[in-house]
């Protein structure tokens, strides 16, 4: 058995968009995926991207990917990576994949100084959470996550 990873490149635009859709039905997400294959193609390809993708080979199929970024800490004042999306098909789990597409990560941010590797998990998704606390990840269980789309959004950006 095979497995390989490497850097997504432009002819992956529909993949990564097919990927995309299956991690959010998976996550049950589904209904809140609004982006085009078109724009996963411009910010992934475009001019000055800002968000990268790994695609997980398995014999030379497709089976998974990671969709990541750089972030920053200011009391460290060192770049890390965010992952996004980590997506393994179903039926190619269990097969050391998505450990090894966040092995993949983690050697990158050694090769670059980069200080961590950090991500968010649904708190429904077991399988996912074993995986995580098996390499040794830690919840940051005294953090909150804030968001404002929308309404609010569009409404703090138009204050005096």
């Amino acid at each position: 058995m095979t497995l390989s990873i490497r850097s997504a490149t432009a002819a992956d635009s529909a993949l990564i968009f097919r990927f995309i859709r299956e991690l959010a039905d998976y996550e049950r997400l589904a209904h809140e995926v609004d982006a085009t294959e078109a724009d996963i193609a411009k910010a992934l390809f475009g001019e000055n991207p800002r968000v990268f993708a790994d695609i997980a080979e398995w014999q030379g199929e497709p089976v998974g990917f990671a969709l990541w970024f750089y972030n920053f800490s200011t009391f460290r004042g060192r770049h890390g990576i965010y992952l996004e999306d980590l997506f393994v098909r179903p039926e190619f789990r269990s097969r050391g994949i998505g450990r090894a597409l966040l092995r993949h990560l983690a050697r990158r941010c050694l090769a670059e100084g980069l200080l961590r590797l950090e991500w968010w998990v649904l708190n429904w998704n077991e399988p996912a959470l074993r995986v995580y606390r098996s390499i040794g990840a830690v919840p940051m269980d005294e953090w909150t996550v804030q968001r404002m789309t929308g309404e609010p959004l569009r409404q703090l950006a138009e204050e005096a």
